[in-house]
């Protein structure tokens, strides 16, 4: 029987006090079509938000953007009050004109807003993890980044992070406040952040990868890959999350769905132990995807 617990995975400290299970869940997908509106079955979306303290899962990122609200307003509904040590990570710095349609705004008076409202939809006092959806490059880069160190100054947040940005765009933030996440695309196969990664890792900043399942494809359509799924009796986008997890200490992947089953699935890869010889054959594959 296949063992679901998200502690299997590990721990991460955020910002060496946050401590959280590295396995945790992206709330996106609680939300309708073109991350736009209501999910399709609000009933299964909540269930799917009442099962993470049941699975051990500990660590929930979502963002103002999905819904735009929604994902908050069902986190808020359905977890608060929260269980003790269950993390809510949110995200502001783009908005919505319709589906699948986002835009950067980063001025400060936006994303002060943006906090104050997701400590609202979220029934917090405090938001322990707020990150920069994306740097606005019609904004001063200085105003959004002192905006930043003013809400952990007032505070608003405890801890800060960025999305989508280079290992530049942390050292200059780092002047300002303390980086203690990054949230960039990364997954098995595609490792355009792998510097960004190595930097985090050097310098123990939490390193969330969003679209961790992608690569899934990649390993059902190798055979050797397909041969490492049999033996560990997963599925390929299970082995996809378990080769994250070994990858480094400081990855906090964050699957998302808005059913039960596909948690479920995410989860039982903590359970999975690759071999030293498994990673490599994984890496090996992943970076000729």
């Amino acid at each position: 029987m296949t063992t679901l617990d998200a502690a299997l995975s590990g721990t991460f400290a955020i910002g060496g006090d946050l401590k959280v299970v590295r396995l945790g869940f992206g709330a996106m997908r609680i939300t309708g079509r073109g991350i736009w509106g209501p999910p399709e079955d609000p009933e299964e979306a909540k269930a799917t938000l009442r099962r993470l303290p049941e699975l051990n899962v500990d660590f929930v990122d979502t963002a103002e953007s999905y819904g735009p609200y929604i994902s908050e307003e069902l986190i808020g509904e359905v977890l608060a009050p929260y269980s003790k040590g269950t993390i809510i990570a949110t995200k502001s710095g783009l908005t919505r004109t319709g589906p699948d349609e986002w835009h950067q705004v980063g001025r400060p008076e936006f994303l002060r807003q943006g906090a104050l409202l997701s400590l609202r939809r979220l029934k917090l006092d405090v938001l322990d993890l707020w990150q920069l959806h994306r740097i606005d490059g019609q904004t001063s880069r200085v105003a959004q980044f002192e905006a930043i160190a003013q809400l952990k100054e007032d505070g608003i947040i405890r801890h800060a992070g960025l999305s989508q940005v280079s290992v530049a765009d942390i050292k200059e933030a780092q002047k300002y406040f303390p980086v203690t996440t990054v949230q960039n695309l990364y997954n098995f196969a595609n490792r355009q952040s792998e510097d960004v990664l190595d930097y985090c890792e050097a310098n123990g900043i939490g390193f969330i990868p969003w679209f961790p399942l992608a690569g899934g494809d990649l390993v059902k359509g190798h055979a050797e890959a397909r041969a490492i799924t049999e033996k560990h009796n997963a599925s390929p986008s299970q082995i996809a999350l378990a080769w994250l997890l070994k990858r480094s200490p400081v990855m906090l992947p964050i699957p998302g769905t808005g059913k039960v089953k596909h948690l479920e699935e995410n989860v039982a890869a903590a359970a999975i132990t690759l071999s030293d010889d498994d990673f490599a054959t994984l890496d090996r594959i992943g970076r000729k995807g």
